[in-house]
């Protein structure tokens, strides 16, 4: 029995601890630089409750990557439900970007640090990719006029790529998002999807 105090080794809660402590360091050094010990101290607990949880600092990894796929899904899902039809696709996509914004470590080590790092981050990233290919589609449907299956799967390519872009650019401050500064960078990526949605725009 715990005290009110303290909580054991193997309460579930604490695995979250390990992968918001990992997505943290992962976000700011190359990953195959991070020990489970880095963690462990990062998550305030011993290297043992890190391993009671996980089986190495790969499986943290990949597990990091697939919760921030699912509430990526998920935000994704409640843009398209929420999205008035045939309104502006832009908001819908600069409201994606200021999410991804707000988790910034997890999106850094999803689009950027997790990069080449296995076979299970690429396989992730590609079965992500896919589902939100879909979700994009069904936002495509809800917001513009009729358009054929291969018109809303290459619409919804342009807008992946521009939302990957985009969030790889936001995240690592690069010479673009800078230089524009984030108001007009968010912008910029709102009337650019609205051009990939709707060319005659």
């Amino acid at each position: 029995m715990t005290t009110s105090g303290t909580r054991a080794a193997h309460r579930p809660s604490r695995k979250q601890w390990v992968i918001d402590a990992a997505t943290e360091l992962f976000a700011t050094q190359p990953p195959d630089e991070v020990t489970v010990a880095d963690i462990a101290a990062r998550a305030e607990m011993t290297s043992a409750a890190v391993y009671y949880h996980f089986s190495s600092k790969d499986q943290v990894l990949a597990e990091g990557m697939r919760v921030f796929a699912a509430a990526l899904r998920e935000q994704v899902q409640a843009l398209t439900h929420a999205h008035p039809p045939g309104s502006d696709i832009g908001t819908a996509i600069t409201s994606l970007l200021g999410w991804l914004g707000e988790h910034r470590s997890a999106a850094t080590v999803f689009f950027v640090s997790s990069a080449g790092m296995s076979q299970d981050a690429e396989a992730l990233r590609q079965e992500s990719r896919t589902e939100l290919l879909d979700e994009l589609v069904r936002l495509i449907r809800k917001a513009g006029g009729p358009v054929s299956d291969a018109e809303a799967a290459v619409i919804g390519l342009g807008l992946l790529a521009l939302l990957e872009t985009a969030a790889i650019s936001q995240v690592r401050g690069d010479d673009v998002y800078r230089s524009l500064g984030h108001r007009s960078f968010v912008r910029e990526v709102g009337n650019l999807a609205e051009r990939i949605a709707d060319p005659a725009t």
